[in-house]
């Protein structure tokens, strides 16, 4: 009997920006790297099949997805994106944005049906517009959504999970040991909660970042909350020995 595939996990980490005059257009994303490869590392560990890709363009970014709708698969696919973005966007090295939907769409069941049962999960480290989460309590959880924010919401494919680093309209934080989400994600992927089923793992995350960070320096005492989207049909338990 062979054994079975290994999960794959697809790193996309983008620190460097340029348009195309070659002139800086986003400042660099120090700290960024590092902690791919740390994620990247824990993954592998996990028993997953870990590309991990630097500065990639747009055009580059859109066709790594494509080559993963060519693969053997196993039990799960993780994707982990780390770049500067607006919302329903994420920019590839050459300044060029990406739109999530699109990333999501090429692998979904009409696109690739071997792909079809498999859970999807997806963790964006990105802006996803320019406020700044004062930490006020609200009576909802995000800034002025984008008019098509919810569109986006809807068209994420079947078995397909979404976190993102902040609500819609809000910024993400970032400096030179790494960002609130990520850190907070390979915190959860090192402990015991990586065992937990995957809403009730993003519910811990949520709740590490939310109450455990806050931004130092010029955005002193600013906050951040990521959210997921689910449409997963059962629990799964994707970082479980």
């Amino acid at each position: 009997m062979s054994p079975p595939r290994q999960s794959r996990a697809l790193v996309i980490v983008n620190t460097d920006f340029c348009g195309r005059d070659g002139d800086t257009v986003f400042g660099t994303r120090r700290g960024a790297k590092r902690e791919a490869e740390k994620l990247s590392s824990t993954l592998s560990r996990l028993n997953y099949e870990v590309k991990l890709m630097h500065n990639k363009t747009a055009k580059e970014i859109e066709d790594l997805y494509q080559q993963e709708c060519r693969c053997e698969h196993g039990e799960y696919f993780v994707s982990i994106i780390s770049s500067h973005g607006e919302e329903g966007v994420i920019f590839g090295c050459d300044s060029e944005p990406v739109k999530l939907t699109q990333i999501f769409q090429i692998l979904s069941s009409k696109k690739r049906p071997a792909l079809t049962k498999i859970p999807k999960i997806f963790f964006i480290q990105a802006c996803r517009g320019g406020e700044f989460d004062q930490g006020v309590v609200l009576e909802c959880d995000s800034g002025e959504p984008e008019p098509d924010c919810f569109s986006d919401y809807l068209s994420i494919p079947p078995q397909t999970v979404v976190m993102f680093a902040c609500s819609p309209g809000y910024v993400a934080f970032l400096n030179i040991f790494g960002s609130m989400f990520l850190q907070a994600l390979l915190k959860v992927l090192e402990g015991e909660e990586r065992h937990l089923a995957l809403n009730r793992l993003m519910t811990r995350i949520n709740w590490e970042v939310a109450f455990c960070c806050q931004a130092r320096g010029t955005y002193e005492g600013c906050k951040e909350m990521p959210c997921f989207v689910t449409n997963l049909q059962q629990e799964v338990f994707p970082f479980s020995a």
